[in-house]
């Protein structure tokens, strides 16, 4: 696992600096990566040719320079947990890993339902993805998203607050092979959608259902 590298409660590096540093300086290694942290990287936040593009400003040189996650082509694994500066645009941009198995985006204020079905359409084969305080994605999303991800076995949308039993059906229906269900603190669901939900998928193990419906109750068969 490659890492930001600073210590907890130590000041992060201003814009990513020293991050820049690792991916531009070491020769060969960064692209073969396979599992990389950015957990709580306040610093990190798009590429102003990225705002460029969201707002339909033509860029005529549009390729990013300096280091990039898109020189990564190997990674497996990646957290962007807490960096509270990316956007839709720039989550579109950048993630694009046909290969990706594991991706967290908890506690991204900024990402909306265009942001998942952009994520859905650049990282097709995940099977652990953790949404947990994104509030702003909505069953709509979930409608459109829910089929990119076949492979899904592990799914955290704890605290996501727009949420309600829909999209539990388009989970259901699409991803067939899910085993691990978070929902706890998701007020538009409560106990009889999630009764259903195991219903339709009984191979799912466990679903952490803390506070829904008012009830604090962990489900593990």
């Amino acid at each position: 696992m490659y890492s930001s590298g600073w210590p907890a409660g130590a000041a992060e590096p201003q814009h990513g600096r020293e991050l820049a540093q690792a991916l531009g300086s070491v020769h060969g290694a960064p692209s073969q990566l396979a599992s990389l942290s950015l957990a709580h990287c306040s610093s990190l936040k798009p590429r102003p040719e990225l705002e460029h593009q969201a707002s339909g400003t033509k860029d005529p040189c549009p390729e990013p320079q300096g280091p990039s996650l898109l020189m990564l082509r190997a990674l497996q694994e990646l957290d962007l947990t807490a960096c509270s500066k990316l956007t839709d645009a720039s989550l579109a941009k950048v993630l694009q890993f046909p290969q990706l198995r594991q991706l967290s985006l908890s506690l991204l204020p900024e990402l909306t339902d265009k942001g998942l079905l952009a994520v859905a359409g650049g990282c097709p084969s995940l099977e652990h993805l953790a949404l947990s305080h994104c509030t702003r994605v909505s069953d709509k999303g979930w409608a459109q998203a829910a089929s990119s991800w076949p492979r899904l076995q592990h799914l955290n949308l704890s605290s996501c607050s727009q949420l309600t039993e829909q999209t539990l059906d388009a989970i259901g229906q699409a991803c067939r092979q899910l085993r691990v269900l978070d929902v706890a603190m998701c007020p538009g669901i409560n106990m009889a959608a999630i009764r259903r939900f195991q219903a339709q998928l009984p191979q799912v193990s466990c679903v952490q259902s803390r506070f829904v419906g008012g009830a604090d109750l962990t489900l593990t068969l």
